[in-house]
């Protein structure tokens, strides 16, 4: 029988089992891995693994053609050039119509409530890829102006939480004066809207060429949950798919590390192949 932290769903420790031979996984009732969120992040990570190397497969002549013929296309690109405002006609949505994303950054800036309550902006400031539109991210990360406003728009929602952008060149993330009233507010909930928009966040900058932003804001809900022992309603997130969206494999390796050592009881830990983390953690210990 295999061990219940082993887990066909995650390829972050591949490597360290490629001579075993695949197996339906065993896991105790007591397990607290979420088997589709799982699934759900492994699919994300190695859908966007497979189409980067598509991509860089093809010849640049090709990826020219594709961005003249295709660019005016592509909404969330034109909305973060400035070239549209948000969903003009969509009237299910009234509440984010004919927004400007300059607009966006200037006016919605400390509107706590106004960014709690409405939820239809979120998919604008933060595509994530879906299938048939892979050339999207692509265009996206040659577009400096376009991550530039990425940039702007993943501090708003930093600020949201609470957080503060230290470091525009790391992503280190640290919190905010306010801080204490917006983890009251990420708090009152287990899996709230906010976890997904987070989760969300997460997928878009490692989608859209801030991949380097993914770990250092995972690494501060890891700290804030389970050393701190804030940010409680969030911790399942954190574990089952904020870490997960990382897409750098050694640097999810190093948070799920991190996550082991910190994480209480440590026999109750299924993120991870506990009997592998065990040596590594008591080795630099």
């Amino acid at each position: 029988m295999e061990s219940d932290d082993e887990c066909e769903y995650d390829s972050t420790w591949e490597h360290k089992y490629e001579n075993k031979t695949p197996r339906k996984k065993v896991f105790h009732k007591w397990s607290r891995r979420n088997m589709y969120a799982a699934r759900h992040m492994q699919d994300f990570r190695h859908i966007l693994i497979w189409r980067r190397y598509l991509i860089m497969g093809l010849c640049s002549v090709i990826i020219n053609v594709v961005v003249v013929v295709f660019k005016g296309r592509f909404y969330n690109l034109a909305f973060y050039c400035g070239r549209i405002k948000s969903s003009p006609d969509d009237t299910a949505l009234p509440s984010f119509c004919n927004v400007h994303i300059d607009e966006f950054h200037q006016q919605w800036w400390g509107e706590y409530e106004r960014l709690e309550d409405v939820h239809s902006y979120i998919q604008w400031l933060f595509p994530i890829q879906e299938p048939g539109v892979n050339w999207r991210a692509h265009l996206f990360r040659k577009d400096k102006q376009a991550k530039s406003k990425l940039v702007k728009s993943y501090k708003l929602m930093l600020d949201f939480y609470g957080l503060h952008l230290a470091n525009e060149s790391t992503g280190e993330v640290e919190r905010a004066p306010n801080w204490k009233d917006h983890f009251r507010n990420l708090n009152r909930f287990v899996y709230s809207h906010n976890n997904l928009r987070i989760t969300r966040i997460l997928k878009c900058l490692g989608t859209l060429g801030l991949k380097h932003y993914q770990a250092p804001l995972v690494k501060f809900f890891l700290h804030e949950t389970l050393v701190v022992g804030h940010l409680q309603s969030l911790k399942q997130s954190v574990l089952d798919y904020f870490m997960f969206a990382v897409l750098d494999k050694s640097e999810r390796r190093e948070l799920v590390r991190f996550a082991f050592k910190h994480f209480k009881p440590q026999e109750q830990f299924v993120w991870g192949p506990k009997k592998f983390l065990s040596g590594e953690v008591h080795s630099k210990s």
